[in-house]
């Protein structure tokens, strides 16, 4: 029994993102050799070699430790999603066709920002987006599907902290985990209040831009390369692909770039990020692309000043009792995100605010290596995640030395692996009451894994 996980699932089914490009070309490549069926999973689900060498490629991306030994584990990850496939079929579990294009939308956002743009993204896959999304909307609803049922199937699995003890017990000492020193820490942020002269001389730079486009023929790329102050877009002439209405855009963004049409330049419009003007390029449906030019008012040195004396205010209301962190975020912080964790850091992929101390950035651990367990720091002027400068105070809510895993300092995380591994068991138990309900068939070459031996399937699906 083991913390370490070769191939990390979500559950038992999820085999993690699609990596288009990836899997495109070993399609090609799988193309040029014979392909053969290695599963077949009620009458008509198949599993072929490519599939399992797209999965593979993917997995390996993701996790370079992994090797072909592996191999077992993912073909029964992908045999397990075709049953629970045939399974929702029967219990007529469905997923909505919006749900589908939301989750296909989602994946095409992040791979065009892993390769920098659409086109380039078409590029590498040799594929147009459209063609993307077609070809792999049958993948996406199928695990999608499978991890619904799924979800119904485990949905009541709770676990007590005398199984969470028990199952640490059965932990051999030298498989315990050695983790690093970890920190929990929140932060009060208040941006400086930016002046109305400020924002006025923002507003009029940003109209005498729009003017010299629209009425003088200015090229609004070079413009936007020139003055725009958005970092993600103005070294790309401030084009930004894949618009949508339900996307994470300021709602006043989405609604002046969907009034445009192709060509046109919106009014000044503004904001919580500054002031705004959009060219609309192109635009099929709900989707668009434009370019873009993000005008921010300046702050002043006076400005910055009254925010650290605000903070400053606060820290003594903290330090003398008279009020808590969380109350102090809640009535204070201008932060809206960090309003709902009640002020404490989180990391965006887990959700937990127990931080590892070597993923911080230098300066919070500077800052952080002078405090004291329950400290709050002195106000002070911060990068944050715009890449602007604004103020906070910090505090120091817990911290861990480099240790191994104990039930103490680290409850949270071995309660997670215990619950997976519980519902890891009640899937396996899933398995072994509806498998003779199956029609299942497995080549000779893979029979002889250990996860899919057990099953007891003997016929020769490559035939």
């Amino acid at each position: 029994m083991s913390f370490d996980k070769k191939i990390t699932t979500n559950g038992f089914v999820r085999i993690g993102l699609l990596l288009f490009a990836l899997a495109a070309n070993y399609a090609v490549s799988a193309q040029e050799s014979a392909d053969k069926i290695i599963a077949v999973v009620g009458r008509s689900r198949i599993i072929l070699q490519s599939d399992l060498g797209i999965q593979f490629a993917q997995a390996k991306q993701q996790n370079p430790s992994i090797t072909e030994n592996d191999m077992c584990q993912l073909l029964q990850q992908m045999i397990l999603q075709k049953m629970l496939m045939e399974q929702a079929e029967r219990d007529s579990v469905l997923v909505g066709d919006e749900e589908v294009d939301a989750q296909l939308e989602n994946r095409i956002r992040y791979f065009t920002s892993l390769y920098g743009s659409k086109e380039k993204l078409e590029q590498v896959s040799g594929k147009t987006i459209y063609q993307l999304k077609e070809e792999y909307r049958d993948v996406i609803k199928e695990q999608m599907v499978a991890e619904k049922l799924q979800g119904t199937i485990l949905e009541n699995s709770k676990i007590t902290p005398a199984e969470v003890g028990a199952f640490y017990k059965k932990i051999p000492v030298d498989s315990l985990p050695f983790f690093p020193a970890t920190v929990e820490v929140g932060q009060i942020v208040i941006d400086p209040p930016i002046s109305e002269d400020m924002k006025d001389y923002a507003k009029d730079r940003l109209d005498k831009i729009r003017t010299s486009i629209v009425k003088d023929g200015r090229n609004f790329e070079t413009e936007a390369a020139i003055n725009s102050e958005d970092p993600g877009s103005r070294d790309n002439g401030g084009r930004i692909d894949g618009i949508t209405r339900t996307g994470a855009w300021a709602p006043e963004f989405i609604a002046a770039t969907f009034k445009l049409q192709p060509g046109e330049v919106s009014p000044v419009f503004k904001t919580k990020f500054g002031y705004h003007i959009v060219q609309m390029i192109s635009r099929k449906g709900d989707e668009a692309d434009v370019r873009h030019i993000l005008i921010k008012p300046n702050v002043t040195t006076a400005d910055f000043k009254k925010a650290m004396t605000t903070l400053d205010s606060i820290r003594n209301l903290l330090t003398s009792g008279k009020m808590t962190f969380q109350e102090a975020v809640g009535k204070f912080s201008t932060d809206e995100a960090a309003k709902r964790t009640g002020g404490m850091v989180t990391d965006m992929q887990t959700g937990t605010s127990e931080l590892d101390m070597t993923k911080l950035d230098p300066g919070m651990v500077l800052l952080l290596d002078s405090m004291k367990q329950g400290d709050f720091s002195a106000p002070h002027i911060f990068i944050n995640d715009a890449r602007d400068k604004s103020c906070r105070i910090v505090y120091l809510r817990n911290r861990t030395s480099p240790h191994k895993a104990n039930l103490k300092d680290d409850y949270g995380r071995i309660q997670e692996v215990a619950m997976s591994q519980k519902k890891q068991q009640k899937m396996q138990e899933w398995i072994k009451d509806r498998l003779p309900t199956f029609y299942l068939k497995i080549a000779p070459e893979y029979q002889t894994c250990a996860a899919i031996k057990a099953w007891g399937v003997s016929a020769d699906a490559g035939k």
